[in-house]
């Protein structure tokens, strides 16, 4: 389970720095896609694959899960830690991101979350702001 807010720096190459604790669940390769909010989503192999299953079946009919399922896969690409722990960010999604050298990498359960440090603070700020709002429209929910 991947959970936390790590900083780290993307350098000149495009290589960012994945958080130690969540390496073992990404040896065996990743997924990084375009994300929503303008962050980036990486996937364990895994999880990825329940994913694309799953866009994959969305109904071709409707615009909507056709954009969706466009703007996940086919922004993604496959990538994989060296052996300093670092996967290679490609230029079209450090740009779709924003990326510059400094980036947020946020576990969320199943996948983390690659954003622009400066975008990061913005959202997490108005996300803070409307806790309470968003935590009763939750409990609505059940959750």
């Amino acid at each position: 389970m991947f959970i936390g807010e790590y900083k780290h720096s993307i350098d000149e190459k495009g290589r960012l720095a994945i958080p130690s604790k969540f390496r073992n669940d990404l040896a065996t390769g990743a997924v990084v896609t375009r994300g929503l909010d303008t962050s980036l989503f990486l996937f364990p192999k895994e999880e990825w694959g329940k994913l694309a299953q799953k866009l994959a079946s969305l109904p071709l009919g409707q615009s909507n899960s056709r954009a969706f399922a466009r703007l996940m896969l086919a922004g993604a690409m496959d990538v994989e830690l060296d052996k300093q722990g670092r996967v290679v960010v490609p230029e079209y999604l450090r740009q779709y991101a924003n990326l510059q050298k400094s980036a947020i990498i946020a576990g969320l359960y199943n996948r983390l979350e690659i954003w622009d440090e400066e975008k990061w603070e913005v959202y997490k700020k108005k996300v803070e702001s409307d806790a309470d709002a968003v935590a009763e429209q939750l409990g609505e929910l059940g959750i």
